[in-house]
């Protein structure tokens, strides 16, 4: 039900995703009849920013949610609270919870996800800076991705971003 991968990322990006990506995972949702939401936290609605650039979007995405608080992740796409008290907001547990309560929320196809720490770091103990889950819903299918990315907040965000949508490419595309 849940693959969960450890990835690191080095201070640099990685390339941005561009709109090519974006396209091609609404071509392979359109070409299936089927649709897409999205819920964000600590990228706050730049995966659905991303896909909305993109013309004609509308009739592939059906809803966004940004839900940067606990309290939104609990009502508006149903993370229990028990997984946000036992585990966090930002964990593999909550991403999967996401991506499952969104699709269903939305009654969606798929659905992608992404919670995390974006920075700065609290104070020189805290390494919890740059630590994220991305969750990806699809079919019956969750999977769930652990990233450790170093760099700035935009940075860390973009490239959460851009793994965000390299999982959901390879989810509806597989």
């Amino acid at each position: 039900m849940k693959t969960e991968e450890n990835i690191e990322r080095e201070g640099q990006l990685t390339g941005e995703t561009g709109d090519d990506i974006a396209a091609e995972i609404l071509d392979a949702l359109r070409e299936k009849n089927e649709t897409l939401t999205t819920v964000e936290s600590l990228t706050a609605g730049m995966i659905s920013a991303r896909l909305a650039d993109i013309p004609g979007c509308s009739d592939v995405l059906k809803r966004a949610y940004v839900t940067y608080c606990d309290q939104a992740k609990h009502e508006m796409v149903g993370v229990k609270d028990l997984t946000l008290e036992k585990y966090t907001a930002v964990s593999a547990q909550t991403a999967q919870e996401m991506a499952q309560g969104g699709a269903r929320a939305a009654k969606a196809d798929a659905c992608v996800s992404a919670t995390g720490y974006a920075g700065p770091a609290a104070g020189p103990q805290d390494d919890s800076a740059g630590l994220v889950f991305l969750g990806c819903y699809y079919h019956g299918r969750t999977e769930v991705e652990r990233h450790l990315y170093s760099g700035g907040r935009n940075e860390v965000r973009q490239m959460a971003m851009n793994d965000a949508l390299r999982l959901l490419l390879r989810m509806v595309s597989g």
